[in-house]
């Protein structure tokens, strides 16, 4: 069957009331999480053979206005509280029971990418990897399923986040906004030096529920395109003031050897970035929906968005695919030589494709861990028993060396 056809048999089986937009917007952060890492993460090949965490970042600093165009997560945020408060509303049983099927498909996926790192890591460690390059590795397997938590914890919140729309619309956002903007005074104002380091910690649920409480609402019919110019303008400029009166870091990710991030935990400047993009994204939706409406373009938004656990996953666990091999060859530019050069920029836009294909190759078989997991019967519950308490040593491992 040829592509097109395939395109045009996708797009036949999409329900007329399939919003095509809110899919689109969706693979759109999505696929911004595998290329940001990709691109703005290296590796240093210390005098043992091991692999070490660098940045291409701490030398080119002048790359961080990329780190503002893959910095999308406001965007999936906003997606997410959309989409939630929907089938929300068209839930036919309890909430309880909504919130657990939401929560099973996020924890299947997760609980398979550990699961199937425990077992590795004995094996490669077997086979001559680098007790450092293996913590490398399940550091940065594990840095991104922080995204899973935050997002069932909010998640969690839809009833209340609908509540707060219905009674205050697009403002419901703002106490949320304003929370984040008091820990950042007080862990970066006059008064730093007296806060307790923990500080910060606070800025993760206000930070990140604000691009869903802004989705909720606008599932609600609360924000139109007046609100989404006010989100665009008003993000626009609040982001701009941050960084040239307040100072703040001007990259996204967090970048090695900085004191300040914006990222981890969200700083203010997080939230301006997902305010502007969530008015441009309320703004474009229409026209993003009727562009979706060409089935080559519309059957690779349904393939990513059947795929989005997967590829939150198992990207990082692609570009180690290819990473730890070349390790054992030695200096190979883009792999494993630091991100300090031109060169090496050019090498790691090279190696993208072959980190989009390993990833292709890996979700052939991890994609049945998105899958409804079989019960009842003793050999399942055993597997399950088993994946769960792997995933559970490995978090442990990975967790102990952050």
């Amino acid at each position: 069957m040829s592509l097109t056809a395939l395109a045009e048999r996708i797009d036949a089986r999409t329900p007329a009331h399939r919003d095509r937009a809110i899919d689109g917007l969706r693979a759109l952060a999505l696929l911004a999480v595998p290329t940001g890492h990709w691109l703005l993460g290296g590796f240093r090949l210390d005098g043992d053979g091991a692999l070490h965490n660098a940045s291409p970042l701490s030398t080119f600093g002048g790359l961080a206005p990329v780190s503002w165009v893959l910095q999308m997560l406001g965007i999936f945020f906003l997606v997410g509280g959309y989409a939630s408060v929907l089938s929300y509303h068209r839930r036919k049983s309890t909430t309880g029971a909504w919130l657990r099927g939401r929560v099973a498909r996020l924890g299947r996926p997760v609980l398979g990418v550990t699961a199937v790192w425990a077992a590795m890591i004995p094996v490669l460690s077997t086979l001559g990897v680098p007790g450092d390059t293996l913590r490398t590795g399940s550091t940065l397997v594990i840095q991104p399923l922080w995204f899973v938590g935050v997002y069932t914890v909010v998640t969690a919140l839809t009833p209340y986040c609908v509540e707060a729309a219905r009674k205050m619309g697009g403002w419901a956002a703002v106490p949320l906004l304003g929370s984040v903007a008091v820990v950042d005074f007080l862990r970066y104002g006059p008064f730093a030096d007296a806060m307790p380091s923990w500080l910060s910690v606070l800025n993760i649920l206000p930070g990140w529920l604000f691009a869903y409480q802004l989705g909720v609402s606008w599932g609600e019919g609360r924000i139109g395109r007046r609100g989404a110019r006010l989100l665009l303008i008003g993000g626009t400029v609040l982001f701009a003031a941050l960084l040239l009166a307040f100072h703040y870091p001007a990259s996204m990710v967090g970048v090695l050897g900085e004191a300040r991030t914006n990222s981890h935990p969200p700083s203010l400047l997080v939230l301006a970035l997902a305010a502007a993009q969530s008015g441009a994204a309320i703004l474009l939706r229409d026209r993003i929906g009727r562009l979706l409406r060409k089935p080559l373009l519309w059957a690779p938004v349904v393939v990513i968005n059947l795929s989005a656990m997967t590829i939150l996953c198992w990207h990082q666990t692609a570009m180690l695919a290819a990473a730890v091999p070349a390790s054992f060859a030695g200096a190979v530019p883009g792999l494993t030589t630091g991100p300090d050069t031109v060169g090496w920029v050019l090498a790691r836009m090279a190696w993208m494709p072959v980190f989009a294909g390993l990833l292709v190759l890996i979700a052939r078989y991890a994609r049945r861990f998105e899958a409804p997991w079989q019960t009842g019967t003793r050999a399942a519950n055993a597997r399950r028993a088993v994946a769960g308490l792997l995933a559970t040593g490995f978090a442990v491992y990975a967790l102990g060396l952050a």
